[in-house]
């Protein structure tokens, strides 16, 4: 993609997954949603609850898992792999308040936990993919950096895991992406792998928005075992079969990649300069030695 610094200037301020993922958000109606623990929630009165709630399919220690959730977030990014392992797993959805925040999509939804509460040593840090402008808020990178530094699994999908590269912790390993910015993961020491799913020592990272239901599988059956993940699998009914073979840049074709980038425009512009500059800057947030 060429880079107009001109258009990417006049972009910033929009530059989000609404103009990534699509316009969903302008046919979207804004519901409530409060994503955490049942704990949180059963401590929270004002959330409508219902009675059946999915029993563990393990009797395992819960792994704990922070999954950052920010304005802007792409829900889907999220969505996924929280469903996959919410039976599972303690999982902690984060940020730097409880305020309501818009997804991408247009639905409204709250952290559980802020920063300063979220438990210090995390079996699992996930970051999910969406509005870029995250990977230049040095409150957020000191975040991620110190919990990752500590955590058993560092996992991102989509543009996640170039917000984990800005804060220093994809350097020296192999990691996806989104098909329209893996490359982009060079910025940060990274290696860019054409995969679904990509795993590289205690990195975890997925391909782009709906790879998160392949990647939160593969992450459960690392975290407890395939019998968990597939009786996971099981009971999502997961066993995709698209209308349309155009889910990557080879299988869509010339025509329809080239449509793709007219509709993304100006945000791929922007965000090739921002990776340029915070790679620059992530030494800033070197990750605590564990």
């Amino acid at each position: 993609m060429n880079i107009n610094e001109n258009e990417a200037h006049t972009e910033k301020s929009s530059l989000n997954r609404r103009q990534f993922a699509g316009s969903a958000a302008a046919l979207a109606m804004t519901v409530g949603v409060t994503g955490g623990t049942r704990a949180a929630a059963a401590e929270n009165k004002n959330v409508q609850r219902g009675k059946h709630e999915m029993p563990s399919p393990h009797k395992e220690r819960k792994p704990v898992v922070g999954m950052l959730v920010h304005p802007g977030v792409t829900l889907l990014d999220l969505l996924g792999p929280q469903t996959v392992l919410a039976p599972s797993c303690d999982v902690h959805l984060v940020w730097k308040n409880t305020d309501l925040l818009e997804t991408d999509s247009g639905i409204v939804m709250k952290a559980s936990c802020t920063f300063t509460d979220c438990p210090k040593n995390l079996d699992v840090l996930f970051v999910p993919g969406g509005s870029f402008e995250v990977m230049e808020d040095p409150e957020v990178l000191r975040f991620l950096a110190d919990r990752g530094s500590r955590a058993k699994w560092v996992t991102s999908v989509c543009g996640g895991s170039i917000v984990l590269g800005a804060a220093g912790l994809m350097q020296g390993y192999k990691a996806t992406s989104h098909w329209a910015v893996r490359d982009l993961l060079t910025n940060f020491g990274a290696t860019p792998v054409e995969e679904r799913v990509v795993i590289d020592r205690n990195r975890v990272s997925g391909g782009g928005v709906t790879a998160g239901i392949d990647f939160g599988l593969v992450l459960l059956a690392k975290l407890l075992g395939e019998d968990v993940a597939k009786m996971t699998q099981l009971a999502l009914e997961y066993d995709p079969a698209p209308p349309f073979d155009a889910g990557t840049p080879k299988n869509a074709g010339p025509a329809v990649v080239k449509k793709f980038q007219e509709w993304f425009g100006g945000a791929g512009n922007m965000l090739a300069p921002m990776c340029t500059a915070a790679g620059k800057k992530m030494g800033d947030y070197t990750p605590i030695a564990k």
